[in-house]
């Protein structure tokens, strides 16, 4: 089970994400995490939106160059050792972890959650689950 995540090509300059956001937020995209890694010339700022093909729809139209890549969101314990158990799982399942980021909501005081890229989304989420670890279906995640 993935989850679309965007990646946008933005230069380095002063507001240039404010312009990213701006584009989505009158295109009516809510953000729910966001993560930028950058270079000296440019960043690539992944997000998760509520509403992937209309956020994609807005920043193409807009100029931007954009990505979408499939990604595994999952919950994990806001506790000491939450991340660890599941990043434990992959390790030990062998499983690369390219890159991933995390959020905590209001909604759910318990939770939080962690974006992964892997590799192979199946090989992971066959790990993940035979632990007992869920998954976020798309709309889970969405209407964060």
């Amino acid at each position: 089970m993935t989850v679309k995540q965007i990646s946008v090509f933005v230069t380095n300059m002063t507001g240039g994400l404010a312009e990213v956001s701006g584009v989505l937020g009158s295109s009516g995209v809510d953000i729910r995490a966001l993560s930028i890694a950058d270079t000296k010339d440019f960043g690539i700022l992944r997000i998760i939106v509520d509403a992937p093909d209309k956020a994609v729809s807005a920043l193409t139209g807009s100029g931007y160059i954009v990505k979408v890549t499939e990604v595994l969101a999952v919950p994990i314990k806001d506790a000491p050792g939450g991340l660890s158990e599941v990043l434990t799982v992959l390790a030990e399942a062998g499983i690369f972890i390219e890159y991933l980021y995390a959020f905590a909501t209001r909604t759910n005081a318990q939770d939080a959650y962690v974006v992964l890229r892997v590799p192979d989304n199946e090989e992971a989420e066959k790990a993940l689950t035979s632990k007992g670890i869920k998954l976020l279906a798309p709309e889970e995640i969405y209407n964060i």
